[in-house]
């Protein structure tokens, strides 16, 4: 869903764990409505790994970690929201609470950390480098991002919606997403490079489509980083212009999605 990458590098909010926690108010709909992730991504981050043992920084409601668990992974989770983690445990993923950066591992190290539509809550340098110290040695970071890109047609119709009700936030479908998600990705690579720690980052992407009708889509909005702090009217009007917006155009469009990892291995 809908994510406000940082502008030129920086943070994309000034207070990001209140921005993080934020999803946790809308968390059922959050596992409902959110993507997945494609099965060839899951394998590839599993088969770069050492060994079983993953770490999901930012499980949310565990979408991905369920992914990594139903393919044989020992998952361990960690999030900011209790509100998400107590639905990630309802899904059988062990999870426990707390800032990455300052979360204790008491000694346990993984083979691969991960982090699905997360890592830009989390500063770049210090949670790469608290990656380095709880992973072993040739043990994996995979950060990875669904990046979406809609019909042109929706992708005007969304543009007109976003320009009319919020004139002060950059236009998200101004250009082609993966421009405008490419500052966040670099800013995990940077910090990848400047903890020391690690291998020269990986880029690799994974292309995907999803179909969604008009209900499905609402259904996600309340849920995207931007939009899930407006106030209920602000709201209720975006949820009401994409519901004409759509049903003019069918009732439903296809969603090409592309899958980023950012890939290192540690030292």
């Amino acid at each position: 869903m809908v994510t406000i990458p940082p502008r030129d590098g920086a943070a994309p909010y000034p207070d990001l764990r209140r921005a993080a926690t934020s999803f946790g108010a809308e968390a059922d709909r959050y596992d409902r409505a959110r993507p997945t992730y494609p099965a060839a991504m899951v394998d590839a981050v599993i088969a770069a790994s050492p060994g079983p043992a993953v770490l999901d920084v930012g499980v949310g409601t565990g979408i991905a970690a369920r992914l990594f668990a139903a393919k044989g992974c020992d998952v361990l989770g960690v999030d900011v929201d209790e509100r998400m983690a107590a639905l990630a445990r309802g899904h059988g993923i062990e999870v426990e609470t707390g800032r990455f950066e300052d979360w204790d591992a008491k000694g346990r190290v993984f083979d691969t950390v991960v982090s699905a539509q997360t890592w830009h809550w989390i500063d770049p340098v210090a949670g790469a480098a608290r990656a380095a110290e709880v992973l072993r040695a040739g043990g994996r970071l995979a950060l990875c991002w669904n990046v979406f890109q809609p019909p042109p047609e929706v992708a005007a119709a969304f543009g007109a919606i976003h320009r009319d009700l919020f004139p002060d936030f950059p236009d998200l479908w101004a250009r082609p997403m993966l421009e405008t998600y490419e500052p966040m990705f670099a800013r995990a690579e940077g910090g990848i490079r400047e903890t020391g720690a690690f291998t020269e980052p990986e880029r690799r992407q994974y292309d995907w489509e999803r179909l969604y009708t008009t209900e499905g889509w609402l259904d996600g909005i309340p849920t995207s980083g931007g939009y899930s702090s407006l106030e209920p009217d602000q709201m209720e009007r975006l949820l009401e212009s994409t519901r004409e917006t759509l049903d003019a155009l069918g009732g439903s469009f296809t969603m090409r999605y592309s899958t980023i990892v950012v890939a290192a291995a540690a030292r």
